[in-house]
């Protein structure tokens, strides 16, 4: 069983469900925004995945489901469960493995470029992709690299794109989930942080339109990315798959 965690209803597991469900790969979603409670680590959890979300790590105090979710993933990093994190989800296994997260200099909003370094071109999360990827942003946070990790990619607004931990335990600063509708939602529902911003990047528009744009490269992008990690999870056995738009 693979666990899916939510943070807030709008942002849920986007094109992963589809990946997920096309290759017959079981799972739960649960949303804690919703009274979902975190689970303790089960045995049969084979992997799990913690989605993006508004708010910080370090506002345990306002959302209390974030001091239960540290200890899961405290104990995750431990028993080197494959581990997936995503946006906070990402900022959160960073914070479990003892590094810091802090405000970004630059709030990264819309279509960017990340690149892959010499780590990242070798390791099995990004095989078969290229060194320089488009992916979607939206954050105003940047996690440190733990002690022991690795970094795989940067961007030259925010350094730390991709952390690994141990054998399969990996954070994404960028959102590789995200589809047109997810696009429409987060704008509506945070539209007042994209009108605190200036520069065409961030507008809702022309986020939209880069999406048209990039959509079929984005997708095949989508898939070898989640055939990488679900085979390095132990989950995929051979490099075929499907997926469907």
């Amino acid at each position: 069983m693979i666990l899916v965690i939510k943070h807030i209803d709008i942002e849920g597991p986007g094109t992963l469900a589809d990946f997920l469900a096309d290759n017959k790969l079981p799972y739960e979603v649960i949303d804690l925004s919703q009274g979902d409670k975190v689970p303790k680590l089960e045995k049969d959890f084979q992997s799990v995945i913690s989605l993006g979300g508004p708010m910080n790590v370090y506002e345990d105090e306002k959302y209390r489901f974030l001091k239960d979710e540290d200890i899961l993933l405290k104990r995750i990093a431990e028993e080197e469960v494959p581990f997936l994190g995503i946006c906070l989800g990402a900022q959160l296994i960073a914070k479990a493995t003892g590094a810091r997260v802090v405000k970004n200099p630059e709030k990264e909003i819309g279509w960017y470029k990340i690149v892959l370094n010499d780590h990242g071109l070798k390791d099995n999360l990004f095989k078969d992709l290229p060194e320089v990827l488009k992916v979607f942003q939206w954050h105003g946070d940047t996690f440190s690299i733990p002690h022991g990790g690795k970094r795989l990619a940067f961007s030259e607004l925010c350094q730390n794109q991709t952390l690994k931990y141990g054998r399969n335990i990996y954070g994404i600063q960028f959102h590789v989930e995200i589809t047109k509708d997810m696009i429409v939602r987060w704008s509506k529902a945070y539209k007042g942080e994209l009108e605190s911003l200036k520069g065409i990047v961030s507008d809702k528009q022309k986020m939209l339109e880069d999406y048209v744009a990039l959509e079929k490269d984005y997708m095949r992008q989508a898939e070898l990315f989640y055939v990488n990690f679900f085979t390095v999870a132990g989950l995929l056995k051979k490099r075929f798959f499907s997926f469907t738009q």
